[in-house]
């Protein structure tokens, strides 16, 4: 079992080189490993719900660039999304990740458009 996920993991990880994706994210004391799913700031590791590392994914993923509401969520929900679910998800992923919720650094608001992740 423990070899099969092993390739698993390297598959992944091949996968999103291929893609672009670099499977490690540092921004400032925040590390977001693509690959085993696992969040940390600093030494302490952040749980989220399957919702929220869908959505800090997608941000990680094309960081740097705007994602505009619409964008993530067809992504996520498919045609039946609304922006005021996306959000309260945001705003949780902000209250686990950043230093300061109410100054965000990392996740940062495009207003009237989407969201987007910053490098530091």
């Amino acid at each position: 079992m423990a070899e099969l996920i092993a390739r698993m993991r390297n598959a992944l990880r091949h996968a999103l080189q291929q893609e672009g994706t670099i499977p490690l994210f540092v921004s400032g004391d925040v590390t977001v490993d693509l690959v085993r799913r696992q969040i940390f700031r600093g030494e302490g590791e952040i749980r989220l719900s399957p919702r929220e590392w869908d959505i800090l994914r997608m941000l990680v993923r094309y960081a740097g660039r705007v994602l505009t509401h619409q964008t993530i969520m067809s992504q996520l929900w498919g045609a039946t999304g609304d922006v005021q679910q996306l959000r309260v998800y945001i705003r949780q992923i902000r209250q686990k990740i950043e230093i300061d919720p109410e100054r965000p650094r990392l996740i940062i608001t495009e207003t009237g458009v989407g969201y987007r992740m910053v490098q530091l």
